[in-house]
């Protein structure tokens, strides 16, 4: 995996727009304090997902149970909200056929289709649960603390449909992915005998696509979790490096937060140009925004800072957003993200009598197609003094996507330390909880107060 960055410096640019490359040499000089920061951090506890990357007991321990109990079941259904599901559905699009659920079991070699509700919408639970037969389903129920309310009211819906079919049988269809020791699922686990997989304490929801919840999964579908987690101890083993300039993932934040806090590039696209990668780039969204969206610095001041992500794709949006991003505001700092190797190409025919500027295309690759795209778009980008960098990989291996994810988890442990916030909280999150609880009548919430002549602004 690379990062190339020149197109975000300004000689790499129109000469006007983009970083002054002795910013460049700034942000190296500070990065050893950066760095010392992290660790220091490390040490006290906060950084926990950097241990996800060695976790070779957790590894046997889902394999093992994807291919007992879980491989009885033709079926998995994930309920789960945010990063529960986003990571999920991260790794079975880039790392299973597309239209996986569409296959026969033959072409994915009979391992278990997978849905993921990751929202209480009724009409989608609904139809999920006509189309799942109860008796052939595995149901894998993610939330950290056990009392996300979305995940509560899903595991409520879903039990009573299995208790009907499946009567006291229900419990052995399902599975627990929570806090090893608190919360309303341990408590349902511990006294039900439910089968149970731990999110290590000290990994944020957001951060634990390479735990259990995310692993359990992919593992039921045939992704090779073991090669996930050794491409993040690559991205991990890189990120090591004291020269910023050798270390990618602190480079990709101390460009990004300079871009900010020094040319109003507040907008933080994440473009893959592969299908397989629009799912990460949902997850970038999250994992970015609900980190470093603060009101507060680590010192209590109000700040109220915080890049806006968003999740793009190419060449699609090369038809939808790409306009704003070649002439609106110079507020944006776009990544494309390439893959080299795609894993199969589709040749585009040569037909007789064609007009020239289709005959052109005949006899080149979609995948060539693809690439000439994403090139033109970053050189024409530059060319308007839009700041741009790319991530290339070398293929969309299981290990490539592991070091991928984690890059980009690194990245943001790296952010909140340049805008001096603390990425592994949410409180605005917590504060929105409390008030659906409280809406609903939980003893002990508050509901929110109403503004005054609330329904005066109505049309």
């Amino acid at each position: 995996m690379k990062l190339q960055y020149g197109r975000v410096i300004q000689d790499g640019l129109d000469g006007t727009h983009g970083l002054p490359r002795r910013r460049l040499d700034e942000l190296a000089r500070r990065f050893g304090a950066i760095q010392a920061e992290v660790r220091e951090r490390r040490e006290a506890g906060e950084y926990g997902f950097y241990g996800l990357a060695r976790q070779e007991n957790t590894v046997r321990q889902i394999a093992a149970f994807a291919e007992g109990l879980g491989q009885a079941h033709d079926h998995v259904l994930v309920l789960g909200i945010g990063g529960s599901a986003l990571g999920a559905r991260a790794l079975l699009s880039a790392l299973r056929p597309p239209a996986w659920n569409e296959l026969d079991d033959e072409a994915r070699e009979f391992f278990p289709r997978l849905t993921l509700l990751d929202n209480v919408d009724p009409t989608s639970v609904a139809a999920a649960l006509r189309r799942i037969d109860p008796r052939r389903v595995l149901v894998n129920v993610i939330s950290k603390s056990g009392g996300t309310a979305e995940t509560l009211a899903q595991y409520l819906v879903v039990r009573k449909w299995l208790d009907d079919a499946l009567g006291g049988a229900a419990s052995r269809h399902l599975v627990f992915t929570t806090d090893p020791e608190r919360g309303a699922l341990r408590e349902l686990a511990t006294s039900e005998g439910i089968a149970t997989l731990e999110v290590p304490p000290d990994v944020g929801g957001r951060f634990s696509v390479l735990s259990p919840v995310g692993l359990l999964p992919a593992a039921l579908v045939g992704i090779d979790i073991a090669a996930l987690v050794a491409g993040a101890a690559r991205a991990v083993a890189t990120a090591e490096e004291g020269d910023l300039l050798k270390n990618p993932a602190a480079l990709f934040a101390a460009l990004h937060w300079a871009a900010d806090t020094q040319l109003g590039a507040r907008v933080h696209v994440v473009m893959p140009y592969s299908d397989r990668l629009r799912d990460v780039a949902e997850w970038f969204r999250q994992l970015w925004a609900e980190s470093l969206g603060k009101r507060v610095d680590r010192e209590g001041q109000v700040v109220h800072t915080g890049p806006t992500p968003v999740a793009s794709v190419g060449a699609t949006d090369q038809h939808s957003q790409v306009q704003l991003f070649m002439e609106g505001p110079f507020d944006k700092l776009i990544t494309f993200v390439t893959v080299a190797d795609p894993g199969e190409d589709v040749l585009i025919p040569v037909l007789e009598g064609m007009p020239e500027e289709v005959a052109c295309l005949g006899g080149r690759t979609l995948g060539e197609l693809l690439q000439a795209e994403y090139e033109a778009t970053s050189a024409a980008l530059a060319q308007m003094g839009r700041m741009n960098s790319t991530i290339a990989l070398s293929d969309l291996a299981a290990q490539s996507v592991g070091e991928l994810l984690m890059f980009f988890q690194l990245a943001t442990g790296y952010a909140g330390c340049w805008y001096g916030v603390n990425p592994f909280d949410q409180p605005g999150v917590e504060l929105g909880k409390r008030l659906t609880f409280g809406a609903l009548g939980r003893v002990g919430y508050e509901p929110p107060a109403p503004p005054l002549d609330a329904d005066a602004d109505t049309a």
